[in-house]
């Protein structure tokens, strides 16, 4: 952590993923819950970079609740991207936000997240890459 903060090219980054991860530091490396790290008590509280404080999943949780439409379009535009095979560009941004925005009407559920993608025109008329064949 000491390193990441150091190094300018880390830092700006990290300053803003370190606070979520810490947040949710009562996750281990595989997903269980604990409550100590090396028998010592895990302190879940963080300051984002806006000064707000976030306090564990919940914070987490709330801080997504503030805002679903900005979370929805950062969920959407990672799902074109896994289902593109390839970066979201600014072309993308229209499909994205008509994802977003008929995804309101179910309270931007995941399921109307990825039935948006699967039925959005990026991914309906991307090509695939041909098959590599060994000779």
């Amino acid at each position: 952590m000491v390193q990441h903060r150091a190094n300018p090219a880390c830092a700006s980054c990290h300053a803003r993923m370190d606070p979520i991860g810490f947040a949710m530091e009562n996750f281990d490396a595989v997903g269980k819950w604990r409550d100590q790290d090396a028998g010592k008590p895990i302190d879940v509280s963080s300051a984002l970079p806006d000064g707000a404080v976030v306090n564990g999943v919940q914070g987490v949780r709330d801080l997504i609740l503030r805002d679903p439409e900005r979370f929805a379009g950062a969920v959407t535009q990672k799902l074109l991207m896994y289902g593109l095979g390839r970066n979201v560009q600014y072309f993308d941004a229209p499909a994205v936000r008509k994802i977003v925005r008929d995804a309101a009407a179910s309270d931007y559920t995941f399921a109307s997240l990825v039935l948006g993608v699967a039925q959005s025109d990026p991914f309906k008329i991307r090509k695939s890459r041909p098959e590599k064949r060994n000779p």
